[in-house]
């Protein structure tokens, strides 16, 4: 038997609380509260009327439902639960509540979640999950590709589909790249956003090299670029787990509905270009997502527009520019290399790891996430890019290597050797440019011997080729121990004007 007259009587009688009542009658507060809902509706006033008994307050309150059949009750619209249920916030339990409102005499909440559950399984496995408006976007490359042409050669070079798909409506987006690595990778996630209009809460890649540089179920190992591509929009990057299929099967869906409705609509046509080919499958795409469902009401644009579209995040004022990230090690002429150019650091920071990140314009150099350096990003292969003020006071403070050093160091292999050192070192702006190269050359002679390393500079100098590459070439190809035309000329005499040598560095 409830204990409603209880409840009725401490509330009314003694003015407690809903809280106090559960704990004085030993039920729970949402009880109590239900039964001062239900006798507050049931028109009985209080007190109650002495010939008012338990069983019959009970059955006031508490009337039977009635007798209606199941096949008059109305049946829930089961693909508008699931719509809703992706929006935020909304649970089974507030959709079964309002659909009680509309229709009193409707079915139970088990009722209602055992026939919900049946209906979705129905479905195909990617219309199955239930994802939240604007939560996730799914990404991934096609198993296909598409031939383009050279016109000049007549070669064919495949272009790899790039796909992303939205989880709530199942918007799809797709184009066509050279390649999957990193620039293309990146380049077409921001295109995605540019077509969505907004970002996504999250981003469900495949563990694809370019993104994940290590796959890991709990932590993978992300490309520091994507990190920062992902921080630029506002977004997060949740790789899809290893051996589970479910976790990408909404891209993997939208993989098929694309290889199906594109590439092979696509197949019997030539292409000689990525924008030719980019412009067919955008015609294409906006036929897909124009598509009318086969189990759901309404199509892809339709359900982005309800649905997806005002729950993702705004895009950023500038799109992401791409660069790349690369750690480096400082060498003894305080310059970091990145792409064969040399770029000057702190010369305080030598020998110590930093982190580069570099764009078609800028370079830029960290030591424990504090930017260090910058400098306009230079494609000359073997150049320096020197700022003064990361140079020592003097050139020959630090750490003992000093032009001199060279010099005395390489005296010891020849005099031809410290006549090249000398004349590397002269050639450049900044003795502390040349040495890294001079470097090199000596360290030949531990691998050739200092024998034939003086006779190899001799041969350099010889015929005017001042590098370590020459040096080097020289060794391998044993042209040291060839004679040249005039061998006289091979006997140089290093003590010539144009030689400082290395009292002038002191």
């Amino acid at each position: 038997m409830r204990k409603i007259h209880e409840v009725l009587r401490l509330h009314r009688d003694c003015g407690l609380s809903a809280r106090k009542i559960a704990q004085s009658a030993g039920i729970g507060r949402t009880t109590v509260g239900e039964y001062l809902q239900r006798f507050a509706a049931s028109g009985l006033s209080w007190p109650l009327p002495e010939t008012l008994n338990d069983s019959e307050l009970e059955q006031r309150l508490f009337p039977p439902p009635p007798a209606v059949p199941a096949d008059q009750r109305p049946v829930p619209e089961w693909h508008q639960v699931q719509r809703e249920l992706r929006r935020p916030g909304v649970t089974m339990q507030l959709l079964w509540q309002e659909y009680k409102l509309a229709y009193p005499h409707g079915f139970a909440y088990s009722w209602f979640c055992e026939h919900y559950r049946e209906w979705r399984g129905t479905l195909d496995l990617s219309m199955r999950q239930e994802h939240r408006a604007g939560e996730k976007l799914f990404v991934d490359y096609a198993g296909q590709t598409v031939g383009i042409v050279d016109r000049t050669t007549g070669e064919s070079r495949p272009a790899q589909i790039f796909v992303a798909v939205l989880g709530a409506s199942n918007y799809t987006y797709a184009e066509a790249t050279w390649s999957q690595q990193l620039p293309d990778w990146i380049g077409s996630h921001v295109r995605a956003f540019q077509f969505l209009g907004g970002v996504s809460a999250v981003i469900v890649p495949d563990n694809l090299k370019s993104g994940v540089h290590k796959a890991h179920r709990y932590e993978p190992d992300l490309n520091p670029t994507y990190v920062e591509m992902a921080r630029h929009y506002g977004t997060s990057v949740m790789p899809a787990r290893k051996r589970k299929p479910k976790d990408k099967a909404k891209v993997e869906g939208g993989v098929l509905l694309v290889e199906r409705w594109i590439l092979a609509a696509l197949r019997n046509r030539t292409f000689f270009s990525l924008r030719e080919l980019n412009q067919a499958i955008g015609q294409l795409l906006d036929k897909l997502n124009h598509r009318a469902f086969k189990k759901l009401p309404g199509n892809r644009l339709e359900q982005f527009e309800a649905i997806d579209k005002p729950a993702l995040r705004p895009l950023p004022a500038e799109p992401y520019t791409f660069a790349q990230w690369k750690k480096v090690r400082v060498h003894i002429d305080y310059h970091v290399e990145v792409e064969g150019h040399y770029y000057s650091v702190p010369y305080t920071l030598v020998k110590r790891q930093l982190e580069v990140r570099y764009s078609d314009t800028t370079v830029e150099c960290f030591h424990q996430g504090q930017r260090v350096a910058s400098h306009v990003r230079s494609h000359f292969k073997g150049r320096h890019t020197t700022v003064p003020e990361h140079m020592p006071k003097a050139h020959r403070e630090y750490a003992q290597w000093t032009p001199e050093r060279l010099i005395n160091w390489a005296q010891k292999t020849g005099p031809a050797t410290a006549s090249l050192i000398e004349t590397i070192l002269q050639r450049r702006k900044h003795p502390q440019q040349a040495f890294r190269s001079c470097l090199g050359i000596l360290r030949l002679g531990k691998s050739y011997g200092d024998e034939r390393l003086e006779a190899a500079c001799q041969r350099a100098l010889l015929i005017g080729s001042y590098s370590y590459k020459s040096i080097d070439s020289i060794l391998r190809k044993g042209l040291d121990r060839q004679a040249t035309d005039n061998q006289q000329e091979l006997e140089l005499n290093v003590d010539h004007d144009n030689l400082r040598g290395a009292d002038y560095y002191h």
